[in-house]
């Protein structure tokens, strides 16, 4: 094997568990999505892209150099403190989503009822105006 081939082969294993690296940082909410621009959480996925690496980790062992088997084992540590962490959180951002989803909620049904009153009121200058309109033919 050509040491250009060997480089090659590192930074594509590099650009590997990069991108899943990302990507489970992405989902455990930690990192914004680059396609949004927005913090989502979506902890089965992270699960997933989690125990990808974690096998390539273990299914990889004595084929990796030192520094490669330490990094990504680290990765793979990092990755699981951080979800269980994440795992922990769904009574309290629950708790602020469903605050956050009522207080819109509220917001949204105060503006529909002074709509309703608006249009009401409108209405009924119309009936007035009709009433008006036929007693003075």
């Amino acid at each position: 094997m050509t040491k250009e081939n060997k480089l090659t082969e590192e930074q594509l294993f590099d650009q590997l568990i990069s991108s899943l690296v990302h990507s489970a940082w992405v989902s455990l909410g930690k990192v914004k999505n680059p396609m949004n621009d927005a913090l989502e959480r979506n902890l089965d996925q992270a699960s997933v892209q989690i125990d990808m690496l974690d096998m390539l980790h273990k299914r990889m062992s004595g084929n990796l150099s030192e520094n490669e088997e330490k990094y990504l084992g680290h990765l793979v540590r990092e990755l699981k403190m951080n979800f269980v962490e994440e795992k922990n959180k769904p009574a309290e951002d629950n708790k602020e989503d469903a605050e956050n989803e009522n207080s819109e909620q509220k917001e949204n049904e105060d503006s529909t009822v002074a709509d309703e009153k608006e249009e009401n009121k409108n209405s009924g200058k119309d009936k007035k105006m009709e009433q008006q309109s036929d007693f003075q033919r």
